[in-house]
């Protein structure tokens, strides 16, 4: 038979048994709500100036593309004379043969004219590679030794 001191004591460890088993992950989940809300906090109040090490940069601001002037500066060829390739990077669909295209000089990809155009005017870039036109593609001062 069980004293009534023992069944007390056995009791009482069952009860702080379940109250350990009930509180501990209650406070470690508090614990951990806790600091995410502080993380939050700082990185929306206190890092608004600096850029993270390691994040990816904002976009820079809208950047101009080539003026119509500097456009017609560039080659315009047929689709036959093309050399890398007949496909339209802009609008993906094939130039043909006799369609009119749009060469970038250095690169040498070619778009048809018109989405070549609508392209560039609005980015100084190559769609495909991403090749900066460089200003002195457009000064006509320099003979190209090519």
């Amino acid at each position: 038979m069980r004293t009534p001191r023992s069944a007390k004591t056995s009791s009482s460890r069952m009860l702080l048994s379940v109250f350990l088993a009930l509180f501990l992950p209650c406070a470690g989940m508090s614990a951990v709500f806790l600091i995410y809300t502080c993380l939050l906090w700082y990185a929306a109040n206190c890092s608004q100036s600096q850029p993270v090490p390691g994040s990816v940069p904002e976009k820079p601001a809208k950047g101009e593309g080539l003026s119509e002037s500097e456009l017609e500066k560039l080659p315009r060829v047929t689709g036959k004379d093309l050399v890398m390739g007949t496909d339209c990077a802009v609008c993906l669909d094939e130039i043909g043969g006799d369609d009119p295209a749009r060469l970038v000089p250095g690169c040498n990809h070619g778009f048809h004219l018109q989405c070549g155009d609508t392209w560039l005017s609005k980015h100084s870039v190559c769609p495909v590679c991403r090749a900066k036109l460089e200003p002195e593609l457009f000064d006509p001062s320099e003979a190209n030794p090519c």
